[in-house]
């Protein structure tokens, strides 16, 4: 990596990294049980997308793939564009069944058909939607949010009827909470709020 892209913030992608994206499974199991924080059934994964018939053909095919595979645990999946030029690929649980390792089989799939297509420097992130049900919580809505180019993990906690604001306080909590289960992202400056997470 050279000083222009440490400048500028360009990492090169660590890649999928399975081991790192499915300890969310294991790390829900703690923040059930211990800390009142309930799956959505919901996830995304966020990537730019290239205006290229090739590259809309990969994203096809993985979306036919997720479906494919998702049949038998009743997992969705479906894309969507955002005001920033990103694509997300959104995957649910069927209601009243959300379960958390479906998801994460899910974006696994997705990220690894993107990189065997040769588009692995275009995904940007893996999140993962939860509800804090602790009495008094400033936020109803909790993210975990994996970073490919980082290979790590974050928490982010927008504030319920703020716009643009999020919980420090209750990130960095989180952080304390997962720390022995998740790879989390020891910087905390590049914990990056994603604003309109369509999850």
């Amino acid at each position: 990596m050279g000083l222009r892209d440490i400048l500028i913030g360009r990492h090169q992608v660590k890649g999928p990294a399975p081991d790192r994206l499915f300890a969310i499974t294991t790390a829900y199991v703690g923040l059930q049980s211990e800390h009142e924080i309930d799956s959505l059934g919901s996830a995304a994964i966020v990537f730019q997308a290239l205006a290229t018939s090739e590259f809309e053909a990969t994203i096809k095919e993985t979306e036919e793939l997720v479906t494919a595979t998702g049949g038998d645990s009743g997992t969705s999946v479906a894309g969507e564009n955002d005001s920033y030029g990103y694509r997300w690929m959104i995957l649910r649980s069927p209601a009243g069944a959300p379960s958390v390792e479906d998801l994460a089989v899910g974006i696994n799939a997705v990220s690894d058909s993107i990189e065997a297509g040769g588009h692995g420097e275009r995904l940007l992130c893996a999140v993962f939607a939860f509800a804090d049900k602790r009495a008094g919580a400033e936020s109803a809505r909790i993210y975990l949010i994996y970073n490919y180019k980082r290979g790590a993990w974050y928490p982010f906690v927008p504030v319920a009827g703020a716009k643009q604001e999020h919980s420090t306080e209750r990130e960095l909590q989180l952080k304390a909470q997962l720390a022995s289960e998740l790879p989390i992202e020891p910087e905390v400056e590049h914990w990056f709020p994603l604003w309109g997470i369509p999850i």
